[in-house]
C-alpha cells in the first residue's frame, strides 16, 4: 500500500511539474531576486541600516535563487510569446551565452557570501558587482517595455 501512495504520489508531482508554466515561473524568480536585490541596494542608500547578519541573510536568499536559475527548463523553446515577456528573441540565438550570465551571476553571489561585507562599503562593491551582471543580462537578453 505504501509503495502505491508513493508512486501516485510521484505521478502527481510529475503532472504537476509537467503544467507548470516556464513564463510564470521565470518572471517569480526575477522578481523575488528583484526584491531581494532592492533590500541590500537599500542599506546601501543608507536607507535601512547595515545589520551584517541580515544582509548576509539576504545573500543567502539570492544564492538560492539564482541556484533555481535553469535557462534551458525557464527558458524552452516557444516560451518566447505569452504572459506579457519581456524576454528578447537573443536568449534562444544564444542560449550559451545566457547561461554564461547567469553563471557569472551565481558566482559573484556566491563570492558574496564567502566572504560576507563587514561594512556598507564592502556590501556597495559586492552589489555593484552584481547589479552589473543583472545589467548586462538586461541589456542583451531582455526586451524594454515602452
Amino acid at each position: 500500500m505504501r509503495k502505491l501512495v508513493l508512486a501516485i504520489s510521484m505521478l502527481a508531482l510529475a503532472g504537476s511539474a509537467a503544467l507548470a508554466d516556464p513564463i510564470q515561473d521565470r518572471q517569480a524568480l526575477m522578481k523575488e531576486r528583484g526584491k531581494l536585490a532592492g533590500q541590500l541596494s537599500k542599506v546601501v542608500k543608507g536607507e535601512e541600516d547595515f545589520d551584517a547578519a541580515a544582509v548576509l541573510t539576504t545573500l543567502k536568499a539570492l544564492q538560492a535563487n539564482a541556484e533555481k536559475f535553469d535557462a534551458e527548463k525557464l527558458f524552452p523553446a516557444g516560451s518566447d510569446k505569452g504572459h506579457d515577456t519581456t524576454a528578447a528573441p537573443k536568449i534562444w540565438e544564444d542560449m550559451a551565452g545566457f547561461k554564461a550570465t547567469g553563471d557569472k551571476l551565481l558566482a559573484d553571489v556566491k563570492a558574496a557570501v564567502n566572504s560576507p561585507p563587514g561594512d556598507v562599503d564592502a556590501l556597495k562593491a559586492q552589489l555593484n558587482t552584481i547589479g552589473g551582471d543583472c545589467g548586462t543580462c538586461h541589456q542583451t537578453y531582455r526586451i524594454k517595455k515602452g
